[in-house]
């Protein structure tokens, strides 16, 4: 992951396309799985992700592959940027949930589980290439109980070919910039997310070592 890190920095960062180039055939240190899954890891440090915390993915495989978004979707792209992301959850604990594309209404695919766990409000589909987008398919497929969530609140999000996830995130959300800024020929956004800062001027953030002489009862 370092290897892949520093070659995307500075002025050895590879162009999209150069990058699109070795991912797609798999070439040097650059696959899609390892690109995808560096960039998970670091938000997943930055952004404090464990166990219950939920990761919003946003993902266009025609961006991915050097095409504009909806117009050449890719099954086995998918699953190799699906890969890198099951790699980091299973490994830090948190759960991923997918965006479908706008035809599907933006609707997350997740495991039933968690949408029970959560509360959530259930709408029917099955999303496919065609209406739901390649990365929710692939998503839907390799789950073992998998439903379509309405709308979600996520701790943080990963957004590869800006397909806007912001209406999936909480408040309040801090933009990320991960080391590497292209998975293929894709630009990857990213955010997490903190608790709204109550308070005035004399408000705290911090447990304080000493107590104030100021009151308020």
């Amino acid at each position: 992951m370092e290897k892949v890190l520093k070659q995307n920095s500075g002025d050895d960062r590879l162009s999209g396309k150069a990058a699109a180039e070795q991912q797609l055939t798999g070439g040097g240190e650059l696959s899609l799985a390892a690109a995808t899954a560096a960039v998970t890891r670091e938000l997943a440090v930055a952004g404090k992700l464990g166990p219950g915390k939920i990761l919003v993915v946003g993902a266009s495989t025609s961006e991915v592959a050097g095409k504009r978004i909806g117009t050449g979707g890719a099954l086995e792209v998918a699953r190799q940027l699906l890969e890198g992301i099951t790699q980091i959850a299973d490994e830090f604990g948190f759960h991923p949930v997918y965006q479908c594309c706008e035809h599907l209404n933006r609707s997350l695919v997740m495991e039933r589980a968690l949408l029970e766990a959560l509360g959530l409000r259930e709408v029917s589909a099955v999303p496919i290439p065609g209406a739901g987008g390649s990365m929710a398919a692939a998503a839907y497929k390799s789950m073992t109980d998998p439903v379509l969530a309405e709308t979600i609140e996520a701790h943080a999000g990963i957004d590869i070919g800006e397909t806007l996830i912001g209406m999936h995130l909480r408040r309040i959300a801090v933009p990320y910039r991960p080391s590497l800024r292209v998975i293929g020929a894709a630009r990857v956004n990213a955010a997490w997310s903190r608790p709204p800062l109550i308070g005035g001027e004399r408000a705290v953030y911090r447990t304080p070592e000493t107590s104030g002489s100021a009151n308020c009862d």
